[in-house]
């Protein structure tokens, strides 16, 4: 589906990642629609590239039907909002555990609900999801975030298949470790020892590509991980035991600190 000339509602869009989908997506000739939480970081950042802007929290259903409402122009849907939601399960509240599903997972799939009839009614439109490749392969100290990530991948692959029929795509892009922006940068988090991350402007061009070319599925990380990761998808014992094998690393408790105030 071509981007040009779309309207385009990008979620998480005042993120690092967000921005530069913004940015990528404007250049495009995407008429944006920016969503997040900060009204004054999506003014500022809408201005410039000539965008609308919603205010709202992905967390409440509520303020998602509105979003919703108020993008019923909606034809293209980049959902790219996403809690770190690490550290072990039981160190979090209820709520916290609600808020970061609901974030994650449950606004994507409200939001597809919302707005692909309009689209299944005009038979184009397409929903282009950011994942992780969290959502390939599990990891120490992220139950929650690899469950949104896995729920979501699933849920968009089974999406696919329901709406081809009626000419919407759906597409995931996963990435791996992401520099300059994002969950690492925003919260001055290490990434693990040896990662080689991708940067936003590779993000932004996996999320054109795959809504142009109308890919099911892009991942976006070096060849070692996406291995790694299909490994983890076949033989899961095994990489658990790789996993365990591996020298100390003591990156992901610095990881769940530097998170944790973003729960």
């Amino acid at each position: 589906m071509k981007i040009a000339g779309e309207t385009v509602l990008v979620t998480g869009a005042t993120g690092g990642v967000g921005r530069v989908l913004a940015r990528r997506l404007a250049r495009a000739g995407a008429e944006l629609v920016l969503t997040g939480r900060d009204a004054d970081a999506l003014r500022e950042l809408a201005e410039p590239l000539g965008a609308r802007w919603v205010a709202a929290d992905l967390a409440d259903p509520r303020q998602v039907t509105e979003l919703a409402d108020a993008c019923a122009d909606v034809r293209v849907l980049v959902a790219n909002a996403a809690l770190p939601a690490s550290g072990d399960l039981l160190e979090y509240t209820p709520g916290q555990i609600e808020r970061a599903l609901a974030v994650n997972l449950g606004s994507v799939a409200l939001l597809a609900r919302l707005l692909v009839p309009a689209m299944t009614e005009e038979g184009r439109g397409h929903l282009a999801f950011v994942g992780s490749m969290s959502g390939k392969a599990a990891t120490p100290s992220s139950s929650l975030y690899t469950a949104s990530k896995f729920g979501l991948r699933g849920f968009a692959h089974a999406l696919r298949l329901d709406l081809r029929p009626a000419g919407v795509g759906v597409s995931l892009v996963q990435p791996g470790f992401v520099s300059e922006a994002g969950m690492f940068a925003r919260t001055g988090a290490p990434l693990p020892r040896g990662a080689r991350p991708v940067t936003p402007d590779q993000v932004a061009e996996a999320v054109l590509r795959a809504v142009e070319g109308d890919r099911g599925e892009v991942n976006i990380a070096p060849l070692g991980l996406r291995l790694k990761c299909a490994l983890a998808v076949q033989f899961p014992s095994a990489s658990a035991w790789l996993q365990r094998r591996a020298a100390p690393d003591d990156s992901g408790r610095l990881i769940v600190e530097a998170q944790r105030a973003l729960r």
